[in-house]
């Protein structure tokens, strides 16, 4: 296994994927953060809203381990004849669009949206909700999948243009792991 990905990936090339893991992660959970942190400090106080940050950072640390180790795995199946660059550009690219429509799904859940009674009757009527549900899901997902991914591998611009994004987002993912830092050494004060 690890040999791999040794094979498949440069040790700059992994490090680039765990950033490129690092940012979706960790800005949801601050927007999720700042988000809370005025009904968390009038509820209790500013030193429990820090606490919850840091609870927040170091979970989202975790997560971003445990999404770069499967986004790792999971580059294993693209062409061998790939380069390492390509590879890690495809597998940020796969990891943004599902990033995506985490962040949809929960801000779907977070506003209260959904379907309209008279579409869900509709769906339940057909017998097979379950069934019709996965195919309306499908529906919507698959072109934003397709589409990106067929660009990314027939547009000799989209590589460099990859590449480009993910060193961007790399200093900003850098200075995420600082606040994982910072969140660690709160969550430690805070249970001396």
């Amino acid at each position: 296994m690890i040999s791999s990905l040794t094979t498949r990936y440069t040790k700059q090339g992994l490090w680039s994927l765990f950033l490129m893991c690092v940012f979706p992660q960790h800005l949801w959970t601050l927007i999720l953060v700042f988000r809370d942190m005025s009904w968390l400090i009038e509820r209790t106080n500013v030193w429990d809203a820090i606490g919850d940050a840091g609870y927040a950072m170091v979970f989202a640390f975790f997560e971003s381990l445990i999404v770069f180790c499967v986004f790792a795995l999971v580059g294993l199946v693209t062409p061998k004849h790939w380069d390492a660059n390509r590879r890690v550009a495809f597998m940020t690219l796969l990891l943004f669009i599902a990033a995506i429509w985490a962040i949809v799904s929960q801000l779907l859940y977070l506003w209260n949206i959904w379907l309209p009674w008279p579409v869900m009757q509709s769906i339940a009527a057909t017998g097979r909700p379950l069934v019709m549900l996965y195919i309306i899901t499908l529906a919507i997902v698959f072109p934003t999948v397709v589409l990106p991914v067929y660009i990314f591998l027939r547009s000799k611009k989209a590589l460099p243009n990859m590449l480009d994004i993910m060193d961007r987002l790399s200093t900003l993912s850098l200075l995420y792991l600082f606040f994982d830092l910072v969140g660690l050494v709160v969550v430690i004060i805070r249970n001396i």
